[in-house]
């Protein structure tokens, strides 16, 4: 069990497994024990309170969302924008600080990019490059930003492009700095996605890029996924939040690599 955690109420149990399943679909019931710090039998007992209200199926060894059907649920790009907002907003607000005029910047998918391109309205002749839907869609409102999709292979529960077609584009292009997004990373196994199509991109857009930063929250550190995109080592800077473990903020330094922490604003300060 993980010390760090403090214990949740039945309550806030429940609606912390609705929010891992709304952005993972299925979990195992081992990774609900340890990230949670309780017993198999509670996780059981959670699972069953919230198979009562039909939010939830048991399966083999875990539990998936109702509505889940082996892609990520309906309207899921939507309800992550709003997920961990406070932290979201203040990671790329301390992005967009390293962006200068004439830059050509990608913007990786993912809603934490996406909210970087509102803190760019000032720079000048800045291009942003993208395979998210969403960010072009945010650039119509900033039409002094030259904005260029990769195209590809459409995934439409995150709105984005990948693959083969996105990964060749991107090589055509000079890119001063990568910002990249991911919902999995950790010391060990680096930055991780469940995609292939996704690596490939991925891949694409760091090696045609002079910097890459990775934008990610520290809710998201200490979970992996299927495909290795690249070791924390490769990175040139983390922009992550400041409750992210000061020994992990100094184990990723130790790497080489620097470390940008956002400040979250208090609830009542402007």
């Amino acid at each position: 069990m993980n010390p760090t955690v403090r214990p949740l109420i039945p309550e806030q149990r429940h609606q912390e497994i609705l929010r891992l399943l709304r952005r993972e679909g299925v979990l195992s019931i081992r990774s609900l024990t340890d990230y949670m710090s309780v017993s198999h039998m509670t996780v059981r007992r959670d699972i069953t309170a919230l198979e009562d209200l039909g939010q939830v199926v048991s399966v083999q060894g875990g539990v998936r969302l109702a509505e889940w059907t082996g892609q990520a649920p309906p309207r899921e790009r939507e309800f992550r924008a709003q997920l961990e907002l406070p932290r979201k907003q203040a990671i790329a607000e301390l992005a967009a600080r390293f962006v200068e005029d004439d830059m050509v910047v990608f913007l990786d998918a993912g809603t934490t990019c996406q909210s970087v391109v509102p803190y760019l309205s000032e720079r000048k002749n800045l291009t942003v490059v993208t395979n998210d839907f969403y960010v072009v869609t945010s650039l119509f409102a900033h039409p002094q930003i030259e904005a260029i999709h990769t195209g590809g292979a459409v995934d439409p529960s995150s709105a984005s492009s990948s693959g083969r077609i996105a990964a060749e584009a991107i090589k055509g292009i000079n890119i001063d700095l990568f910002f990249l997004s991911t919902g999995t990373w950790n010391m060990s196994r680096g930055v991780t996605t469940p995609s292939m199509d996704k690596v490939e991109m991925k891949l694409a857009a760091l090696e045609a890029s002079t910097s890459c930063f990775l934008l990610a929250d520290s809710t998201k550190f200490g979970t992996v996924s299927r495909f290795r995109v690249a070791p924390i080592d490769k990175l040139d800077a983390v922009i992550t939040d400041e409750q992210l473990p000061q020994e992990m903020q100094e184990s990723i330094r130790e790497l080489g690599v620097t470390v940008h922490v956002a400040g979250l604003r208090k609830p009542g300060l402007s």
